[in-house]
Formats: C-alpha cells, structure tokens, sequence
C-alpha cells in the first residue's frame, strides 16, 4: 500500500483492522484515524497517561503491517539527535586518504573544499529517527510516532514544523531530504506543557480520556485473556470508581492492564473467584503510583470499591 494508496481508506476497513489487532477504538478515534491517514495529515493525539496514545501508534503499523519508527522526546532533545549524525570516523579516515593527494606541488589540505564537500555526502550520514522515515522504503509508509512531544523543548517543537507541513528537513552541510513516499505520522503529549499553535494548526486532533467502563472491560478481556471474566469485570469497575477521586495521579489504562495481569498471575492456578478487600488493598500499587494517592486510601473507600466490584457483572453490556 503505498500513500496515495491511503486516500481510499474506509472507516469500516480501519475498524477491521484494529478489531484485527485486538484495538478498542471508539467512533470518534476511527473516524479521526480514517481522515488523518486520507488526507495524509500528521495526527497529534493528547491526553493524560496511560490512555493508550502510544499504543495507537503502534497498532497503525501493526494493522497496516509496516515499519513503526519510534522517537521518544525528552528535554534537551537536539534536531542532530533525531535527525542525523555524521560518521565521524568514516569522515577522517577520508580526509587522512586525501592528505597524501598531491595537486601540483602542494597537498590538498584537509580542509580545502573539495574535501569538504566529499565527506559531508550521503555514505557518511547517520539516519535517526526523523530522517529515517523520510528515507525508509518499502511497499508500505512507516509510521513515524513522535512519543510525548510536550517534553522536548520549544525549539526542537520549531525544528519540526517543516517536516509536518512538507515531510521534508534541512540539513545545513548536505541540503535539503524530502520523502518520495511521506510517512503516516503521530505525535503524542501528555499536556505537560501548551503546544503551539503552529504545530497544531499542521495536524488533525484527537484528545482522548480513559475508556468507558465497557470498553475497558473489552481492553481488558482482549489483551489479559488468562483473567476470568466476571473477574476481568470486577477489576474495570474497581478503576473505575478509582477514577472518581480526585487522585494526584488518576489510574489509566496501563495501569488497569498492569492491575489485571497482576490479579491473573497472583491467582494462576486457582478457580475464580470474586476480588477479596484484602486483595485489592494488597495490589493498589499497580494502580496509584504516588504515596499520596495511596495514603487516601481508607476502609470507607475500601467498602466502596468492593461494592463497585460486587455490581460489575450487572454493567456489562450483552
């Protein structure tokens, strides 16, 4: 499938390839995938942690069976470092060869121009990332996913502008890298800092919060199959009477998926049964990652998640 191969894309046809890779997506997500991939716009997603952004990312290349090339920002991130790098060795083995080039009586120097040019070419550049999924070939576009963008810096937010609007970049010393085929693109951010409005103006917009109970429930059943069923239930509706408190750091769907897997392994080998008080208060560590959360923790709000528990079976959906 090649790019322009992307523009006849149906929503039905993405829905089966997510239902395919075992992806819960509601309609808003399809019909904004569907779009982003026809009109060959770059897709920023935002939303807290563990709200499956990433996980989005992933799941395209999957489902269209292509390269998923990763760039994960953090402060500090350089244009050198998720673009290029030159290969420096390479580069003085080829000067000190032409040291000894003799041009009438005089050596050429190391730095004489033509040197120059010869060592700035394309056998001496290193792809990253960016460059990477402008270059990269293949029957199929990669999927570039530009991990939690709102963490590197509003300068390298800047260096990315042209590749969002043209799938091209700049290199001063070699020129101008525009992808034959641009790849399907998706930035990430947790919204720990605004983004500007120039890079939003470049890409279509899905802002996603933590899944219904009953998608949830299909997340968890599809991706921890080993966890019983009414069980599988009982864990959703336990985050999600989680997610009414007004936590420092509210549950999302890393950490139901980390929740469930823990619940399965604790129990392998044991028929079901429903989840004890005991039990979840044992396990809450995978669930509230900060010591504050965790401290609000008290029989009262015990009782109410075991309740929460107790009614799961009459929220699943038939």
């Amino acid at each position: 499938m090649t790019r322009q191969a992307f523009a006849s894309v149906t929503e039905s046809d993405l829905e089966e390839r997510f239902e395919a890779a075992e992806y819960v997506a509601d309609d808003r997500t399809v019909t904004t995938v569907q779009l982003a991939l026809t009109l060959g716009r770059p897709l920023l997603v935002e939303g807290p942690p563990g709200s499956g952004k990433t996980e989005l990312g992933k799941v395209l290349a999957s489902a269209f069976e292509t390269e998923l090339i990763r760039l994960q920002c953090y402060e500090g991130l350089t244009a050198e470092n998720a673009l290029y790098e030159w290969n420096y060795t390479k580069q003085l083995l080829a000067v000190q060869a032409d040291e000894g080039t003799v041009a009438g009586d005089a050596a050429v120097a190391p730095n004489d121009s033509a040197n120059r040019g010869s060592v700035f070419g394309e056998e001496f550049l290193l792809e990253r990332p960016l460059l990477r999924a402008l270059t990269a070939g293949g029957d199929t576009p990669p999927v570039l996913l530009v991990d939690e963008i709102d963490r590197a810096d509003e300068e390298f937010e800047a260096f990315l502008l042209e590749l969002l609007s043209d799938f091209q970049v700049s290199i001063p010393e070699y020129g101008t890298v525009s992808a034959e085929q641009p790849p399907v693109v998706v930035l990430t951010s947790n919204r720990t800092r605004g983004l500007s409005d120039a890079l939003k103006r470049r890409c279509l917009y899905l802002h996603v919060e933590p899944p219904s109970f009953q998608n949830e429930f299909e997340i968890v059943r599809r991706k921890v199959p080993e966890l019983d069923v009414a069980v599988a239930a009982e864990v959703c509706a336990v985050v999600d009477r989680l997610r009414e408190e007004a936590f420092l750091k509210q549950p999302g769907v890393a950490e139901t998926l980390d929740w469930a897997r823990a619940v399965a392994q604790l129990r392998r080998g044991e028929e079901a049964r429903p989840l004890s008080t005991d039990e979840i208060e044992r396990t809450l560590g995978c669930l509230l990652k900060e010591a504050e959360d965790l401290d609000r923790i008290d029989t009262e709000l015990l009782e109410n998640l075991q309740a929460a528990a107790s009614a799961a079976d009459e929220r699943i959906e038939a």
